[in-house]
């Protein structure tokens, strides 16, 4: 898991551990089912040890033992603010994708869709040079068949991203 992934969920508001893991776990579905909880206190530690996180210590009271709440740093908005306007793809990790999104929103660190909008201006970019390119390959050259694997990846990770702008309208308009 990126550090940036769990920075941005910490831009909301702080929080303790558990309730980190359980937004991500949220976030993720299924998918974050599988998320091994060792890994999110790993990476908190390396965050504090980074400058990008402050950990405050609560009394746990009679029942609990004492807690951690932990909270962005400036350095670590501005990380946060960083990975926000990042361009992933050509290797995009589409869970991290979807957690910039979830994280922007629910921060109000960047609008979803303008996010979405940005990812798909890279995406054309790139399948227009990648159209290009097979366009002056030769007929059967073995570099043809890799630059149709990149076209045909770059047109599924497009309609990814209308999918994506699609809910993202949907949530905005409260339908």
């Amino acid at each position: 898991m990126r550090q940036e992934v769990v920075l941005a969920m910490l831009a909301k508001e702080p929080s303790y551990g558990y309730q980190l893991r359980a937004r991500l776990r949220d976030a993720l579905g299924p998918l974050g089912e599988a998320m091994n909880a060792g890994q999110v206190y790993v990476t908190l530690t390396r965050l504090e040890k980074a400058g990008l996180i402050a950990v405050e210590e609560t009394a746990g009271g009679a029942d609990r033992s004492d807690r951690k709440v932990y909270a962005l740093t400036p350095d670590g908005q501005q990380r946060v603010a960083e990975w926000i306007a990042e361009v992933s793809w050509p290797k995009p990790d589409l869970a991290e994708f979807h957690l910039k999104l979830i994280a922007a929103a629910s921060a109000r660190l960047a609008d979803p869709l303008a996010i979405v909008d940005t990812q798909r201006r890279e995406l054309l970019r790139r399948l227009r040079d990648v159209q290009r390119a097979a366009m002056a390959e030769p007929d059967r050259s073995d570099a043809a068949l890799l630059l149709e694997g990149i076209v045909l990846r770059l047109q599924a990770d497009l309609r990814w991203l209308e999918a994506c702008e699609k809910d993202w309208t949907h949530r905005r308009s409260g339908s």
